[in-house]
């Protein structure tokens, strides 16, 4: 990307902000010393950080915050990546052999890295993504869960199984997992540091190499992850990074790789899925969502509304967990939208590298075009802005104020499509049933929410919904952040797991290995056919009179 492709508004864009409504939303204070881009991103760390990326092109990234430019960044070429693999396919058996443990003190050692100088992380993830500070300690907070469970757990998970064999005491059966070899990882620009080596973590440990692509305009703060990783004893060539645009480099990394972990949308991720299948490779997929927040009318409406503030917009909406669709009981509609807007309108917005704004910019023309487009078409078919709806160019090229729409319907795309970013609508339910059908009925399935004071009905509720992951009393945070269960999307929403056993076995082989003892299965000591064939069939009605599975 060259300077003159840094992502500042259209004049049509900027015109209509300049038109547009004056915004409500208050402005945080910047305190005074905070840091600036220059004083974060020199020159210094842009090289070390980029030290042994493949890249022989050049490319760079931009703060969403100004639309100035970052830093300049190697390219990967198709043969670059492929380079990226030979290396990373050529270091990864040694790896493999290091014993597991040795290999989950990495990440324990990663862990407190990551903690001790989260300051420089959190700089980095504000400037490429425009998020509030807040919002960017979610990442740390979530790698730091991610590294301190598989560090803790990776040898139980990975440990030989003894399974009862086909004979019990002859047959002796030991189920093994092998590191499938090197992984192919796409990650997002929205969350750089969870969504890159939060993902990487159980990949490495499990004996692994990686070759990831992140986002270029996110890069820094993986390649920052990267140079953590090596510090922490990962060896360099394990962790390959290539920089470039995702049609040309993208396709390439599924072409190379033993296994593939992509995160983004859902078109993207079809055509990611048909290039692994193709190779007859595994693939792991987290995609799009439309997710809802139902708040039943024995909530607590007071908390629901502070609730839904965070399950709304946190990272300006730009999460795939993030709630789109709100789904209140009459008869608690109108109490809940006032509490839900008055908190919306005091939000404050900012860009500081520093803790105080609630919320912060969206990170590319292309998302203030989304958010402004299903806004606007929505106004103009019968829709009402209960809260926010304009851009915010005072504050920023790319900021826009949160935003609660009433009165959405279908054929109106904010009703269906995903708009990841700060846009909530409201709907009316008049019993339970009717709650859990709407919110089924899309074709996502990653993320929902239920507000209610009754734990086992919020229990029952979230069993008939159709999402990989549903928070009782909150949004999202507990059931991402539980790291021992699985996260993932059914329908649209994806395939596989990250975290818990699933995020971890998903990167090795299972192995069966089979050891038979005193006799084969097979006729033996003078019996004939018909004699073995008798024996077995007495046997295996004896196995199941005892109960033996």
């Amino acid at each position: 990307m060259t300077d003159s492709q840094a992502p500042q508004p259209t004049p049509e864009a900027q015109a209509a902000a300049s038109a547009a409504p004056v915004g409500v939303n208050p402005v945080a204070a910047v305190p005074a010393g905070a840091r600036t881009a220059a004083d974060v991103v020199t020159p210094e760390v842009v090289a070390r950080l980029t030290r042994g990326v493949t890249g022989s092109g050049r490319t760079a990234n931009h703060t969403p915050f100004t639309g100035e430019k970052l830093a300049d960044l190697p390219e990967s070429t198709p043969e670059d990546v492929a380079a990226a693999f030979e290396r990373a396919r050529a270091a990864q058996p040694a790896w493999a052999a290091t014993p597991v443990r040795a290999r989950a003190a990495v990440l324990l050692r990663f862990h407190d890295l990551v903690l001790d100088r989260q300051a420089e992380v959190l700089d980095l993830i504000q400037l490429e993504t425009g998020k509030a500070r807040l919002h960017a300690h979610e990442e740390v907070q979530a790698v730091a869960v991610a590294a301190r469970h598989y560090g803790r757990r990776a040898a139980a998970y990975l440990r030989p199984k003894r399974h009862t064999g086909v004979v019990p005491t002859l047959t002796k059966v030991t189920e093994l997992r092998q590191p499938r070899g090197v992984v192919g990882q796409i990650a997002p620009w929205n969350y750089p540091l969870e969504l890159s080596v939060g993902d990487a973590l159980p990949a490495f440990v499990s004996g692994n190499a990686v070759v990831m692509k992140p986002d270029t305009e996110t890069a820094l703060t993986a390649l920052w992850a990267r140079d953590l990783l090596i510090e922490a004893g990962l060896p360099a060539e394990v962790f390959q990074v290539v920089l470039g645009d995702g049609p040309v480099v993208g396709p390439e990394v599924v072409k190379h790789a033993d296994y593939v972990s992509f995160t983004g949308s859902t078109r993207t991720g079809r055509e990611v899925a048909r290039g692994a299948a193709a190779r007859l490779v595994g693939v792991s997929l987290e995609l799009g969502g439309k997710n809802a927040m139902l708040v039943l009318e024995d909530a607590d409406v007071e908390k629901a509304a502070a609730g839904a503030v965070r399950a709304c917009f946190s990272s300006a909406g730009q999460l795939c967990i993030s709630i789109e669709r709100l789904y209140v009981h009459e008869s608690v509609a109108d109490d809940f939208v006032a509490r839900f807007a008055a908190r919306t309108r005091a939000m404050r917005l900012g860009s500081a590298l520093a803790y105080g704004a609630d919320m912060g910019s969206l990170v590319s023309e292309r998302q203030l075009e989304t958010v402004t487009r299903h806004i606007a078409e929505a106004v103009e078919k019968g829709a009402t802005i209960v809260a926010g709806g304009v851009a915010r160019p005072d504050i920023g090229p790319l900021f826009h104020e949160p935003t609660i729409l009433d009165g959405v319907e279908a054929p109106m795309a904010v009703c269906s499509e995903e708009t990841f970013g700060p846009v909530v609508s409201l709907y009316r339910f008049r019993d339970e049933d009717e709650a859990v059908a709407l919110a089924n009925a899309t074709p996502y399935g990653l993320n929902s929410s239920v507000w209610t004071r009754d734990s086992r009905r919020g229990h029952r509720i979230a069993a008939r919904l159709r999402t990989g992951t549903v928070n009782i009393n909150e949004g999202y945070a507990p059931a991402y952040g539980s790291v021992q269960s699985p996260m993932g999307g059914m329908k649209d929403s994806g395939l596989g797991r990250r975290h818990g056993s699933e995020g971890i076995l998903k990167y090795t082989e299972a192995q069966t290995v089979a050891q038979q003892r005193l006799i084969p299965l097979a006729p033996s000591f003078g019996m004939d056919d018909a004699g073995y064939a008798a024996f077995m069939t007495r046997s295996l009605k004896a196995m199941k009179a005892f109960r033996l599975r």
